[in-house]
């Protein structure tokens, strides 16, 4: 196990690069630049240079497992040689959104906690706690619940009443039971659903939120901050991946990626408010 837990080395980078910003690596073949694609692996060389691009600006970066996977055999030497190419310092979110039962978690959790070596990693929770529980035995490892997804289907179930109240205000309930006993749990709240990252700040005082949505999918980023960090000022890793990756789809990407990243960490920066006593 790593001396460093997700959450310590989580706001260790975001100290150090005064950012609350994670950029998402979601590449996709027929989006890379044209110069790109002349090369032995596009996707690796195209990453490499948003990470190169990027890493003094972020606290975290959130790779997408399905992106990598849809590559077919090769795609998992990406992901690995992708993953190499982050700074130490910077911790890596896999983003696979994986719930199981026990058995089956245990081989997920060994898969991306010891063989590609992820800090922390999205898990959906709707199996209940014998399906998370391998995850969170891994306690220097971050674990991210899908609390209220910011896709218009998560009204389907994630607003449902449950004992007389809403299921993922129930999620947030138990994630912060959970995280008693771990001490690594997180929630994924959609930046679209900003208006109630309120109540699941009230009910998770003090668990990471990760938070996509911002840039393409049209999230209200002053709403997110206002009501998603956490006494400290902090607490919230703000998701961007398609406005920054493919800021510019010329041979300027990575300039232009940059452009992006630094203009949304000024603008979170901007917004964020003074810890309270």
């Amino acid at each position: 196990m790593s001396e460093t837990t997700f959450r310590q080395k989580l706001t260790a980078a975001s100290v150090r690069n005064e950012s609350l910003l994670c950029v998402g690596l979601d590449p996709v073949v027929e989006r890379l630049p044209a110069a790109m694609l002349t090369q032995t692996d596009p996707v690796l060389r195209f990453c490499s240079e948003i990470i190169e691009a990027t890493s003094d600006l972020v606290c975290a970066y959130k790779p997408n497992f399905a992106f990598f996977g849809a590559l077919g055999e090769s795609g998992w030497r990406t992901l690995e040689a992708t993953l190499e190419q982050i700074p130490p310092h910077i911790p890596v979110i896999l983003d696979a959104k994986v719930g199981d039962i026990g058995n089956t978690a245990q081989q997920y959790a060994r898969m991306f906690f010891e063989r590609l070596g992820a800090d922390a990693l999205t898990v959906n929770p709707y199996m209940g706690y014998d399906a998370v529980e391998p995850f969170l035995a891994y306690g220097d490892c971050g674990v991210f619940l899908l609390c209220l997804t910011s896709n218009p289907g998560s009204a389907d179930f994630q607003t449902l009443r449950v004992d007389d109240e809403m299921l993922y205000h129930s999620v947030a309930r138990r994630a912060v039971a959970w995280d008693q006993d771990s001490g690594n749990c997180g929630l994924v709240v959609g930046a679209t659903k900003a208006e109630t990252l309120m109540e699941v700040r009230q009910l998770a005082p003090q668990l990471p939120l990760l938070v996509p949505g911002v840039g393409t999918q049209g999230g209200d980023l002053e709403a997110v901050i206002a009501n998603g960090q956490d006494a400290a000022g902090g607490g919230l890793v703000i998701n961007a991946s398609r406005s920054i990756m493919y800021a510019s789809s010329d041979a300027d990407f990575g300039s232009a990626a940059r452009s992006a990243a630094a203009t949304m960490r000024g603008d979170i920066n901007n917004l964020r408010q003074p810890a309270t006593a």
